[in-house]
């Protein structure tokens, strides 16, 4: 997640080979994947779970560093 990042609230995930994903907050849908290959929702599943189960703090955390 980045200070002063462009809505929808969102997070990075990063993998090895350099490609990025962004995945919205609210619903969890990947919004663009990127920095080579596609990503697929199955690659992205431990961090869909992780972000399952931490949406509230990330959530606080876009608020506090994008407003």
């Amino acid at each position: 997640m980045y200070a002063n990042d462009h809505a929808p609230p969102h997070f990075h995930v990063r993998f090895n080979d350099g490609r990025q994903a962004l995945i919205a907050i609210e619903d969890l849908s990947l919004l663009t994947g990127f920095g080579g290959s596609a990503v697929s929702r199955r690659e992205l599943g431990e961090a869909i779970e992780w972000a399952v189960q931490n949406r509230p703090q990330l959530l606080a955390k876009w608020k506090e560093l994008n407003q």
